[in-house]
């Protein structure tokens, strides 16, 4: 075990962050160099790798962040991008990764969390951590509060422009949470990569309300992964911008802040991503849902 060297915080050393993105495109067939190219990755990210020379062969990565929860703020560690290359596999190197994240930060955090796939569920309760199920959330457009816009000015937003890519980045930066019941604050490099790598064809600014929606219209079912605004904005307005005539059913991918009682709430049966929270924290909201946006 000890011929493989730790490494940690190392997005100024060009060798080893572009060691681990040939990891990450080799694993999970993502390519954060755009990402990082456009100066993304920030200090609330932190490798853990271990090196053979100067190749990356394993690596656990932590997010820091502030999750609201009611109204009160915890302050949260999210493990990701949790990868091993496949000639070095069964050596127990990622959970020596995960020992040394939560020796680390347990102390100084309220909660660490992560999403796991399906081929690691048993992996994760060996280090304290609790399976938690999450809620799908979703409303009937028949049930929408219909409201009179006297203006609606909508336009896609383009990453590759620079002026739009500057917008994207104050919003990311200064948003507030997008739901009061249950969000997150200071993940700008997470929402960024979402911007950039997922939802490049999926982001909208609506100028009326200052506001960035990430929206997908598939057939008669609109998917709503983001509402991303500097201020408190009502729900029911912004649905009333980006709602077709088409839509039926409205998707959300975070916990939506509204008064109605016919958003309708069911338990998830099945996900790609399971939720782990070590420790699990009561204040809670019984039907949760971290947003979409906020996975590492």
């Amino acid at each position: 075990m000890n011929e493989y060297q730790l490494i940690s915080d190392y997005k100024q050393i060009k060798k080893y962050k572009e060691s681990f993105n040939e990891l990450a495109k080799l694993v999970f067939n993502l390519d954060f160099k755009e990402w990082y190219d456009k100066g993304c990755w920030n200090d609330n990210y932190i490798c853990y790798s271990y090196i053979d020379g100067d190749k990356v062969i394993a690596n656990a990565s932590v997010n820091k962040m502030v999750v609201i929860c009611n109204g009160k703020e915890y302050k949260a560690l999210q493990v990701g991008t949790v990868m091993t290359h496949p000639d070095y596999r069964h050596k127990g190197l990622a959970a020596r990764l995960m020992n040394i994240i939560i020796e680390k930060y347990e102390k100084e955090c309220d909660f660490i969390y992560l999403f796991a796939n399906d081929t690691v569920l048993d992996f994760y309760p060996k280090f304290g951590f609790e399976k938690v199920k999450e809620s799908r959330f979703s409303l009937k457009t028949s049930d929408l509060k219909k409201q009179v816009l006297y203006k609606s000015t909508i336009r896609k937003v383009d990453i590759n422009n620079q002026a739009d890519f500057e917008l994207t980045k104050g919003f990311a930066a200064e948003r507030i949470p997008v739901s009061s019941t249950f969000g997150v604050k200071n993940n700008d490099h997470l929402l960024l990569f979402y911007f950039i790598l997922v939802f490049n064809d999926a982001t909208y600014y609506i100028e009326e309300e200052d506001t960035i929606v990430i929206v997908k219209q598939e057939e008669n079912k609109l998917h709503i992964f983001d509402i991303i605004s500097k201020k408190s904005v009502e729900l029911v307005t912004i649905l009333n911008h980006i709602v077709s005539d088409n839509t039926e059913i409205i998707d959300f991918y975070f916990i939506p802040d509204s008064n109605s009682e016919n958003i309708y709430t069911e338990i998830m049966a099945g996900s790609d991503d399971t939720l782990f929270v070590r420790p699990f924290i009561k204040d809670m909201p019984r039907r949760l849902l971290f947003p979409l946006t906020s996975h590492a």
